[in-house]
């Protein structure tokens, strides 16, 4: 029996590392075709080496640099059938101390290269007789969260532009969905422990503690198990699922 994926083009943006690498490993197994992008080339030349993907150096804030390494993604694979929009930063300050620099590096990761991606890989996923189209937000996406004003707003503006899109192409192949975690087990996790150890003089143990606590299971998410959530709605059964927020939080949104 063939795979699931058997011949299609998947791109993952941020797909060196983390939930990014693990999608990537996920849909290779069902036979898709890679195309990783991301900033540092060394992590992506890694899973692409593990997985027969296409690594693509690109900053997807930087002008231009979207369409380029889309290009290139298309010239190693064809066309787009699936993309996973999963680039993201987060910070931390009380609103008062806020900076806008800090806000528009947020809002330009987050959810301005969001729109570019999308822009960037509609017409194909239109075509596509299977087109996904799939956003990594957060569970920041559904509830404020203290001291992180502009990563909530971010979210909450990824949600929205899935759900809109999802709206707009109902009646089309493409399906547009937006997966929702809560603290996840990847470096950026790590990046938000130290965070708080630095702010905070907490020891590490503490603090990875603190952060872990916010999940209502007392643990981090697996990104393993996000990558499976992802392959699900990329699947060809899954046309149905359109427009969903799915949250894997161990019940930090029930």
């Amino acid at each position: 029996m063939g795979k699931l994926l058997d011949g299609l083009h998947a791109l993952i943006t941020g797909g060196g590392s983390g939930i990014g690498a693990a999608a990537a490993d996920a849909l290779a197994a069902e036979g898709a075709r890679l195309s990783l992008l991301g900033r540092r080339m060394e992590p992506l030349e890694e899973v692409a080496g593990r997985t027969g993907g296409r690594a693509v150096q690109c900053d997807v804030t930087e002008a231009g640099a979207i369409e380029r390494a889309f290009a290139e993604a298309r010239t190693a694979n064809g066309p787009i059938d699936i993309l996973i929009v999963n680039d993201g930063i987060a910070e931390s300050a009380p609103f008062h101390k806020m900076e806008r620099a800090a806000w528009d590096r947020i809002i330009a990761t987050n959810l301005t290269a969001a729109f570019e991606c999308s822009r960037a890989g509609i017409a194909d996923l239109l075509a596509s007789k299977s087109g996904r189209l799939v956003f990594v937000a957060s569970v920041a996406s559904l509830r404020g969260i203290p001291y992180a004003a502009h990563y909530g707003a971010s979210k909450h503006g990824l949600l929205g532009l899935s759900r809109s899109l999802a709206a707009e192409y109902a009646k089309t192949n493409l399906t547009v969905n937006a997966i929702c975690p809560g603290y996840v087990d990847t470096p950026m996790t790590d990046q938000s422990i130290a965070r708080v150890q630095q702010l905070t003089g907490r020891s590490d143990t503490e603090s990875r503690a603190a952060i872990t606590n916010m999940n209502a299971s007392g643990r981090l998410v697996d990104p393993t198990a996000i990558a499976a959530l992802i392959l699900t709605v990329c699947l060809p059964l899954s046309r149905d699922i359109n427009g969903a927020a799915l949250t894997i939080d161990g019940g930090t949104s029930a």
